[in-house]
């Protein structure tokens, strides 16, 4: 497992790195955010949106109510929000398993409703320090999201 941390002095920080991890994913890519309300996930993932090639007249927002929005870039976007979700199961029915491990790159809010602490992925907590700041803590379970992680912390080091 590889950990990183990163603090964000303001939202247009947080989407910015957002950005630069989009912009280096790969098909079969599984994000998965932490956060308290208002933390910024949604200003992450629209970085992320954005850094995949999604249009900036399109606006990213949470999924709330759908449980997931798909975004067009040059590689699709399947953005999820499990706060809702009464029953993992649901998430088998709505095909989950082909977004999050197919051929874009998936996003998850809320993943501690998916009951799978140990998926294959990027996992990201977003805690609030203060009005402006983000402590964005990372952790990359397994090979393919080490790797991506790597080169995010490369990307800030420049």
């Amino acid at each position: 497992m590889k950990e990183w941390e990163y603090i964000s002095g303001s939202e247009e920080a947080t989407q910015s790195l957002g950005k630069a991890l989009g912009e280096i994913c790969i098909a079969g890519t599984l994000i998965l955010l932490q956060g308290d309300l208002g933390a910024g996930k949604s200003v992450f993932a629209r970085g992320v949106a954005r850094g995949l090639g999604v249009d900036n007249s399109i606006p990213i927002t949470s999924p709330t109510f759908t449980l997931m929005n798909h975004y067009e870039g040059h590689l699709d976007l399947y953005h999820f929000d499990l706060y809702r979700l009464s029953d993992a199961d649901e998430l088998i029915e709505i095909g989950f398993d082909d977004y999050a491990y197919g051929r874009g790159v998936a996003l998850v809010e809320w993943p501690d409703k998916m009951e799978d602490d140990h998926a294959a992925a990027l996992w990201l907590t977003i805690a609030r320090i203060d009005q402006t700041q983000r402590r964005l803590s990372f952790l990359a379970t397994d090979e393919h999201h080490q790797q991506l992680l790597q080169c995010l912390i490369k990307q800030t080091e420049l």
